[in-house]
């Protein structure tokens, strides 16, 4: 991030909306508007099994159907799985701290690994806000689901050092 010169005023970024055709916006105005507006949604922070099932539960097909296979592949992957969400999506961590993330948007699930630029193969997307060496895949639909190599890259990342939990 650059240095504000003092000289000059702040002026903030403002985007403009997308267009969409006709047809998309039909769909898109069933979605929660997080999910439209490309945020995280409104569901609050909460460690646990429940909140994040719940947050889940709380997506409209097909991102509930992609976030429930995901949810079940880390549960049959790693031991000792501990679920949370914080920032409007579910977090997955093993030991010392959050290893990924996976959240519905319009469109599409994101899956985020943490340290997803030290896996073998590197996921393809860089995700924008989420920290330099955060990777992942977005996912459209349930057969964009590759469980051998998501599992892979899920067991690589819980073997690393995770993130954002507190030094007891």
């Amino acid at each position: 991030m650059h240095a504000r010169q003092p000289d000059k005023p702040f002026k903030p970024v403002v985007r403009k909306p997308a267009q969409r055709v006709a047809a998309q916006d039909e769909a898109v105005t069933s979605l929660p508007e997080s999910m439209v507006t490309g945020k995280a949604s409104p569901a609050k922070a909460a460690d646990g099994d429940k909140p994040v099932f719940a947050y889940i539960a709380s997506l409209p097909q097909p991102q509930r159907g992609i976030a429930e296979s995901i949810d079940a592949i880390a549960a049959k992957t790693l031991p000792g799985l501990q679920r949370s969400v914080k920032w409007g999506m579910a977090y997955y961590g093993v030991g010392d701290g959050w290893c990924f993330s996976c959240g519905g948007f319009a469109g599409h699930v994101k899956l985020m690994f943490v340290n997803g630029a030290a896996l073998v193969p590197v996921p393809p997307v860089t995700p924008v806000a989420m920290g330099k060496s955060t990777r992942g895949v977005e996912l459209e639909s349930e057969d964009d689901l590759d469980a051998p190599q998501i599992a892979e890259w899920m067991k690589q990342v819980a073997a690393m050092p995770g993130v954002g939990r507190k030094k007891q």
